[in-house]
């Protein structure tokens, strides 16, 4: 019994597949131009800890892009990122982390 349910499993298979298609696929090269990225944060020592602690996982570009945001927002988002996102700030450079985002992309 089992040797004809397996049989009729194949035949089944089989019938249902369709044929294999005979596009032929032609592949191009492609020139993308990326973006230039700054490698590190501007402004020497004062970005010392944003370019040491941020950079692993953002882009200074994409931080810098964000909008003006409040001196709360800031802090929220650097918190959040330690505690949410287990990111390896050292403590003692959160504040300086804050501090110099809000005096390069602050509002207040």
């Amino acid at each position: 019994m089992l040797v004809k349910l397996m049989i009729a499993s194949l035949l089944t298979c089989f019938c249902v597949t369709p044929a294999i298609s005979q596009t032929v696929m032609n592949f191009r090269s492609v020139k993308v131009e990326l973006p230039t990225e700054e490698r590190m944060f501007p402004g020497g020592d004062k970005a010392a800890a944003i370019n040491g602690n941020c950079l692993a996982c953002h882009s200074a570009s994409m931080v810098l892009n964000q909008p003006p945001l409040t001196r709360a927002v800031w802090s929220a988002e650097v918190h959040k990122m330690v505690s949410a996102y287990k990111a390896p700030v050292s403590p003692q450079d959160v504040d300086a982390i804050i501090a110099y985002l809000v005096q390069t992309n602050g509002k207040p």
